[in-house]
């Protein structure tokens, strides 16, 4: 007889992270700090564990908009070389703890030059807090590689610059693009420039579609804008009929994602709290799985959504009665998917996780 998964039997296994937002995952602490430390006097609470509970209380809105309005506390403590640099060596720690071995986190550039810095300075700081925080983990005997993406906003005009960024740091450590923001009324099309450029640069992306808003959204993405992945990309399921027989016929949309192989980021607890779905028990994350669809496990804002990936992962096991070959699964689902080069990924998946998921088989 298998034994039950714990949180913490799951907190040992290695695992692919896509879609973390660097300013949805500080500490509670951290944020106290900069606030003082930057002069930010709009923070809600002055204690730690009542900052913690703001955000989480603020974040389970059922509101994707509602569910955005604090990163307000979060990005408004970001304006300095120091605060982002703190942040992103901070996010490395947080992950290499939670054993994620892999990881691609994304900011918005743009949401933090009200200091007065530079894109290329934002860049710069949070680059060099992933590099020295990687430096740290894999001393402390947690290696773990972090790739960064950088994110426009799709409600602003800034896209194509931000495209470029992503381009001139591509030997840095960014690997990719994404526009992120509330879906209703920007849709991914207003961007084509951007993602063009990405193209004719040999450069990958990926775009928040199907989230709050459905299929209209997913198709954008992929028809038009040729996304290599899809942030979220829930709403697909609305594509899907299931007969009583439990006989699954797939609309041409969710059939093509499924033929092209082409990822999604699943966000379970974010998408509860956002309104996508009702209850982790309904969301269609074992539909899609089920259906042999790229499906990925990912936390989008560890302080709003109060997660991490082992968190993450329970709550699937929980639901759906996953074990460690399903968990292994979706982690190599989510590794093949990455931006990194092809052999970066072979090595993380032949010489880290498929011989640490065996040992936990075993």
């Amino acid at each position: 007889m298998s034994t039950p998964l714990t949180l913490d039997l799951i907190k040992q296994a290695p695992k692919a992270l896509l879609h973390d937002h660097l300013d949805g995952g500080l500490r509670p602490a951290t944020v106290l700090d900069l606030a003082e430390q930057t002069g930010y006097a709009d923070l809600p609470a002055t204690d730690a564990d009542e900052l913690a509970t703001f955000f989480r209380t603020a974040a389970h809105s059922g509101s994707l908009v509602r569910y955005l309005e604090p990163f307000a506390h979060t990005v408004g403590v970001m304006q300095t070389p120091e605060a982002l640099h703190r942040v992103a060596y901070e996010c490395v720690e947080d992950l290499a703890e939670d054993n994620v071995v892999y990881a691609e986190v994304r900011f918005a550039p743009e949401l933090h030059i009200d200091g007065g810095l530079s894109l290329d300075a934002v860049v710069d700081a949070v680059l060099d807090g992933f590099a020295e925080g990687e430096k740290a983990a894999a001393g402390a005997g947690r290696p773990i590689v972090v790739r960064c993406l950088v994110t426009a906003m799709r409600h602003a005009a800034r896209s194509r610059e931000i495209a470029e960024l992503a381009v001139r740091f591509r030997d840095r450590g960014v690997v990719g693009f994404d526009i992120a923001g509330a879906e209703a009324g920007y849709p991914p099309s207003r961007h084509l420039d951007a993602f063009e450029y990405m193209r004719s640069n040999n450069a990958r992306f990926t775009i928040h579609a199907g989230e709050a808003f459905g299929l209209p959204s997913i198709h954008e993405a992929i028809a038009f804008c040729g996304a290599d992945r899809l942030g979220h990309g829930v709403r697909i399921a609305d594509d899907i009929t299931v007969s009583e027989d439990g006989t699954l016929e797939l609309g041409r949309l969710a059939a093509l994602l499924r033929d092209k192989r082409i990822p999604l980021e699943l966000c379970p607890s974010s998408n509860v709290q956002t309104g996508a779905v009702d209850s982790i028990a309904e969301h269609p994350f074992d539909l899609l799985a089920r259906a042999r669809f790229r499906v990925t496990v990912n936390t989008d804002n560890r302080l709003m959504s109060d997660t991490t990936m082992s968190q993450e992962m329970l709550r699937l096991v929980e639901a759906f009665g996953y074990g460690w070959s399903d968990l292994e699964r979706f982690t190599i689902n989510a590794m093949k998917s990455s931006f990194l080069h092809f052999d970066e990924r072979l090595a993380l998946i032949d010489g880290v996780i498929k011989p640490r998921y065996a040992v936990l088989i075993g």
